[in-house]
């Protein structure tokens, strides 16, 4: 199924800015939600994750048709890679040690960040990495 490539750039930008909050107030509970967030992406899909509804409900009909779309697997994936470190800053700031909390979030908060504002998705760079590798 392919998915209109503005869609997961519109939820990174989110999720840069809600990774931003976290790093600046320390929010575990926070950062619990957003890897909530990562783990619907990842199983159902970012089209069906809430990110991907506001986008679909609210900002595509204002914004035209997808000028190009794209394959939802690799943002899949991403959204999975963004669930595994989201989960160990969740750790980090509820069990400790903060610092592990601080670096997975700003790990995550980079490769967010790198979508919405260059549209360059590491979570998708390794999905197709991995993909050539094992076939």
């Amino acid at each position: 199924m392919d998915i209109d490539v503005r869609g997961p750039r519109f939820g990174a930008a989110l999720t840069t800015a809600v990774l931003a909050v976290v790093l600046v107030t320390g929010s575990g509970p926070l950062l619990a939600v957003q890897a909530a967030l990562f783990a619907v992406g990842a199983v159902a899909g970012v089209q069906r994750s809430p990110y991907g509804w506001v986008f679909r409900t609210l900002i595509r009909p204002r914004i035209g048709p997808p000028t190009a779309t794209e394959d939802a697997a690799p943002p899949r994936f991403a959204q999975a890679v963004g669930l595994a470190f989201a989960a160990v800053g969740v750790v980090g700031y509820l069990a400790g040690p903060q610092w592990l909390g601080m670096a997975a979030t700003g790990c995550a908060l980079a490769a967010a960040f790198l979508n919405a504002a260059f549209a360059y998705c590491l979570g998708c760079e390794m999905y197709l990495v991995l993909r050539r590798t094992a076939g």
